[in-house]
């Protein structure tokens, strides 16, 4: 960790720890969540919301290839994932119970889950096999998504696959992840819009495709850990369950 720090103080480059992305992911969904429950009035509140998820799918996509073990690693999700239902339910439905929509952990689980298998399947078969194969687990995972409505529902599956398979900072990589993120959040998602007039012409600012912002914390990180202690990550895991509690007290 030190190391890290130390090569990007000399570079003189400005980058974001993965702790730091964690920090501010939490931060916009609090905001987000708060909107949804004491401050219905404030939209902007929402609209910084937006940033949120694709932060969490691309720490999710990074923990993925960081994480000394992939069985741990997705069962510590599928246990928050329980255990953020009912403080989800009783957030979103109003009651213990809410069968129509699943938390976001869920979704991320999905995604990661087709990550690994698309991972294998890349590591022991040739191009020509794994690419359809890729193909067919991004469709069923999104498929699953929507059926099982978790959060964002398939294309918040979509969009940990985007992260996967533009991982990395080479130009069409990153090129990629705007196109995808724009693809997923204004076409497939779209929502709200808000009218916005420019130099004396009239647009339309949809206001899911904020997200895209998102891209800007996340290329300011270039794989400097920061803080990584145990408790730093449960709090993390454990923020999500907990914030909703307290937001429903």
């Amino acid at each position: 960790m030190v190391k890290n720090q130390v090569h990007s103080s000399q570079s003189g480059t400005f980058d974001i720890s993965a702790a730091m992305l964690h920090i501010i992911a939490m931060t916009f969904m609090l905001m987000d969540h708060l909107w949804a429950t004491l401050l219905p009035a404030q939209d902007w509140l929402t609209c910084v919301g937006r940033l949120a998820f694709p932060i969490f799918a691309f720490m999710a996509v990074e923990g993925y290839f960081h994480t000394h073990s992939f069985k741990k690693y997705i069962l510590r999700l599928l246990l928050f994932a329980v255990l953020s239902e009912i403080p989800f339910d009783l957030m979103y439905g109003g009651t213990w119970f809410y069968p129509v929509h699943q938390n976001v952990i869920w979704t991320l689980l999905l995604g990661l889950l087709g990550v690994h298998l698309m991972e294998t399947v890349r590591k022991k078969q040739k191009l020509w096999v794994s690419l359809p194969v890729c193909a067919a687990v991004a469709a069923a995972g999104a498929l699953l998504g929507t059926l099982g409505m978790t959060d964002y529902y398939g294309a918040g599956v979509l969009t940990v696959f985007a992260f996967y398979i533009f991982r990395g900072r080479k130009w069409w990589c990153l090129l990629g992840q705007v196109l995808t993120l724009y693809w997923i959040n204004v076409v497939l998602l779209g929502g709200l819009m808000y009218p916005i007039r420019l130099f004396g012409m009239e647009f339309e600012l949809c206001q899911q495709g904020l997200a895209l912002l998102a891209l800007i914390p996340i290329w300011l990180y270039r794989g400097r850990q920061g803080c990584h202690s145990k408790p730093f990550q449960y709090l993390c895991y454990t923020f999500y369950p907990v914030h909703m509690i307290i937001l429903v007290l």
